[in-house]
C-alpha cells in the first residue's frame, strides 16, 4: 500500500472519530466498523491520571487515541516550546501548555480537519492562550528550523508510512540539544505478515509499528543521540486477541506468535548541541 493511501486512510478514520466525539455519540472509536476501538482498547485505556485531565474538556478527553501519555514523561519545563505530532483532540497539547506555562508555547499539528476543529474548541473551553494547532503532515512540519524545545506524539508516528522522514522533519525543527519523547507503539522480535496486511489494524496502532531496533536504527539515521526506549506496558496473548478480533485473521494461529510481542513504548533521544 503506498503512502498516500495510507495517509488518506488514516485521515478518513481519524476524521470519523472526531466527529463522533463532537456529535456526543460516544469516544473516538475508530476501529473496526463493528463497534468502538476494540482492538485498540488495552492501548488506548488508562493511561491518564483524573487528576490530570480534571481541569480539561470532556471531548478533550474523550479524543484520545494514544498509547501512553508523553506528557507526563518528558520532563516539560516552564518557558519551554512544544510540538505534538498527531495532536488529535488535543489532550497532550493542552496538558503541554499547563506545564510550559504563559512563558512556553504548546504547539499540535494534525492533517485531519475535523481533529483540527474539535482540538480548537477545546483550546477554547480550556481557555489555553498559549497553544496553536496547525494543519499539515508529519512528513512536512510547518515550522521553521531549531524552533522547538521538545516534540512530543501519542501514537500517531506508526500511523506514518514515511517514518524516515518524520524522524528527518522532527530533528530539523529541534533546537540543537532539543528532545524528543514520544509515546508509539514497538514491535519485539519479528511480526506475522498477516497482521502487516492487515489496513484495520494499521489504523488501529499496531501494523505500522516499527520493530525495536528499527526504531533505533531510524532515529540514529536522523541524526539523533542518547536514544532510549523504555516499554511502558506490554501486550500479552488475551490483549492481542481483543486488537484482533474483526481482523479476518486465524486467532488460534496467531496468537502464540503476538504473545509479548508488542509494547507500548516510550521513546527518548536528544538532537546533538552543536556550538
Amino acid at each position: 500500500m503506498s503512502e498516500p493511501d495510507i495517509r488518506q486512510i488514516v485521515k478518513d478514520k481519524y476524521g470519523k472519530a472526531a466527529l463522533r466525539v463532537t456529535s456526543g455519540s460516544g469516544s473516538a472509536c475508530c476501529g473496526s466498523a463493528a463497534s468502538s476501538r476494540g482492538e485498540c482498547d488495552p492501548i488506548t485505556s488508562r493511561n491518564y491520571d483524573a487528576s490530570q485531565t480534571a481541569a480539561l474538556p470532556e471531548t478533550a478527553v474523550a479524543a484520545s487515541l494514544g498509547c501512553g501519555n508523553p506528557t507526563a514523561l518528558a520532563d516539560l519545563k516552564p518557558g519551554e516550546v512544544v510540538l505534538d505530532l498527531g495532536s488529535g483532540g488535543g489532550i497532550d497539547v493542552l496538558l503541554s501548555a499547563q506545564r510550559v506555562g504563559p512563558t512556553g508555547k504548546a504547539y499540535g499539528l494534525d492533517m485531519t480537519d475535523e481533529m483540527l476543529a474539535l482540538a480548537r474548541e477545546n483550546q477554547r473551553k480550556a481557555g489555553a492562550t498559549n497553544v496553536e494547532f496547525l494543519e499539515g503532515e508529519l512528513e512536512n512540519i510547518p515550522l521553521p528550523d531549531g524552533s522547538v524545545d521538545v516534540i512530543i506524539s501519542n501514537c500517531v508516528i506508526n500511523l506514518s508510512g514515511d517514518k524516515d522522514r518524520v524522524l528527518a522533519e522532527a530533528f530539523r525543527v529541534l533546537r540543537p540539544g532539543g528532545r524528543f519523547a514520544v509515546s508509539d507503539v514497538v514491535v519485539r522480535g519479528e511480526m506475522p505478515t498477516e497482521i502487516r496486511r492487515s489496513v484495520e489494524l494499521w489504523i488501529g496502532c499496531v501494523a505500522g509499528a516499527l520493530e525495536e531496533s528499527q526504531y533505533r536504527g531510524k532515529l540514529a539515521k536522523a541524526g539523533f543521540e542518547a536514544i532510549d526506549l523504555e516499554a511502558t506496558r506490554i501486550y500479552r496473548a488475551e490483549d492481542a486477541r481483543e486488537f484482533l478480533t474483526g481482523a479476518g485473521l486465524d486467532l488460534e494461529a496467531i496468537t502464540p506468535h503476538v504473545d509479548g510481542k508488542f509494547m507500548s513504548a516510550f521513546v527518548r533521544a536528544r538532537k546533538p548541541a552543536r556550538g
